[in-house]
């Protein structure tokens, strides 16, 4: 749906098997946002015999990429990682062993959906509107948290290595989810799950019931939770009492920036349309809110 995510786990608990499945919950590409992605791929060279496919992209540069080959550049100005990830996922493994301004970069793509390339004769600008998935280690060392494991270096392996990612760039993660490590237990017993076409089937559902929503509104139809205007999102997902009651008291004692007041708006919105809820109760409010603290959880943990 567009929000932004971050895995915290250690190494083989599944967070890149996770990511890679991603597209395959994904509505399929519409006519218009075919066009889009094949237009940027035929640029970048990489529309193999012209073949097109409905698939949503999925990319996953290696945490050594340059500047330009994450946002574009070079002598010809050619579209970046962003702007092949756009309308799919963008996947950052590795997280915080990514240059720090490499990171930052990603901000202007995930306020504006494009990625602005400006040379001393020309300005190019591509659209880069893409789901950010990064998964990371806890610490350095990949197992602060787990039972029965004190990092080597302290609590200052985890302090250390998560701050390596600017606060700017955390404030625009929607969802931060731990990850925990999967047991031969896990292994021989999985757990009943769902399908991933049920899955797909309430994704779309909750993709139609948007669509319907923001041109009621006045807005685009292409428009979804994640990408609303602030000034419509506050509309679009009021709360019911008890739902505005915790989001005043989380904002109150969490400190949450304005940004992250309505990106927390924006996740419940999307919760209780996954739901088919019209109205967006508390209980899809704290869950909004989980995801917003679980990296405070373990960095206290650590």
């Amino acid at each position: 749906m567009y929000h932004t995510m971050l895995m915290v786990g250690p190494p083989g608990s599944g967070k890149s098997m996770l990511a890679a499945r991603l597209p395959g919950i994904m509505p399929a590409l519409q006519a218009r946002e075919l066009l889009e992605v094949s237009m940027i791929a035929s640029i970048a060279g990489e529309l193999a015999g012209g073949k097109l496919s409905d698939r949503r992209p999925f990319r996953a540069p290696h945490h050594s990429a340059s500047m330009a080959a994450m946002v574009g550049g070079g002598l010809r100005a050619r579209p970046g990682e962003v702007s092949l990830a756009h309308r799919g996922v963008l996947f950052l493994d590795e997280f915080p062993e990514f240059s720090p301004a490499v990171l930052d970069s990603l901000r202007q793509p995930l306020e504006n959906g494009e990625s602005v390339i400006a040379r001393a004769n020309h300005r190019v600008t591509y659209p880069a509107r893409f789901q950010l998935v990064a998964a990371m280690n806890p610490c350095r060392c990949g197992m602060a948290g787990e039972p029965g494991h004190t990092c080597a270096r302290g609590p200052r392996c985890v302090s250390d290595y998560q701050a390596r990612i600017s606060g700017p760039l955390m404030d625009r993660i929607d969802l931060r989810v731990d990850v925990p490590a999967v047991t031969a237990f896990d292994m021989i017993r999985p757990a009943a799950a769902e399908s991933s076409a049920v899955v797909k089937a309430r994704v779309e559902r909750a993709r139609a019931v948007q669509a319907e929503r923001y041109k009621g509104l006045g807005g685009d139809a292409a428009i979804l939770n994640a990408t609303c205007p602030a000034s419509i999102i506050e509309t679009a997902a009021a709360p019911d009492a008890a739902g505005a009651r915790l989001l005043g008291d989380a904002a109150e004692q969490m400190k949450f920036s304005a940004r992250a007041y309505h990106r927390i708006l924006k996740v419940a919105r999307t919760l209780a349309d996954l739901d088919g809820d019209d109205t967006v109760r508390r209980i899809h409010l704290a869950e909004a809110i989980s995801y917003r603290i679980a990296g405070e959880r373990l960095r206290s943990a650590a």
